[in-house]
């Protein structure tokens, strides 16, 4: 079975820029209310550009399954770790991320994002029990990760990873 590419970025969705910026303007505009000169231009050049950046840092997050590992953000899991890839809809992920959470989880959720997958692992040497991952595609994500880990060709000095680290 051939490893099914999977490369996915959590951007934020153009229907919350609007009310984002929006919230930017009537702030700005708030404050250049009776400010002369430079105030009365200066909120929209710091609000709206700080607004953006701040949309643009929330929706950096890039999701790949590559070189037989899951990678999301800076971390990254060996998929021969991988017990199970589970895909969750929004009512499945409600209640995995609720009361009965684990908390050695290692969770990146974004609320704009409905889908998700858990990858149970099955790593004796690493107390993280799970990952949940937001994702668009949950289906897709989690065939990825399962094929990855099905190819994968254990190394000749298999060793432990110590859970989600910067790669």
């Amino acid at each position: 079975m051939a490893q099914e590419p999977y490369a996915e970025r959590l951007g934020v969705p153009w229907w919350l820029w609007l009310p984002a910026l929006g919230i930017a303007a009537l702030l700005a505009a708030e404050v250049h209310l009776g400010a002369p000169g430079v105030r009365s231009w200066l909120p929209y050049a710091v609000l709206l550009p700080a607004t953006a950046a701040g949309l643009w840092w929330l929706g950096r997050i890039r999701i790949a399954v590559a070189g037989g590992e899951l990678h999301v953000d800076d971390a990254h899991l060996p998929a021969q770790f991988v017990a199970d890839a589970i895909p969750l809809d929004a009512s499945g992920r409600r209640e995995i991320l609720g009361p009965s959470a684990d908390p050695l989880a290692f969770v990146v959720q974004r609320p704009w994002v409905s889908g998700a997958v858990q990858v149970v692992l099955d790593d004796p040497a690493d107390p993280t029990p799970y990952w949940v991952v937001s994702t668009r595609a949950p289906a897709r994500l989690a065939a990825a990760l399962l094929a990855a880990r099905d190819n994968h060709h254990p190394h000749p000095h298999p060793g432990p990873h110590p859970g989600p680290h910067p790669g």
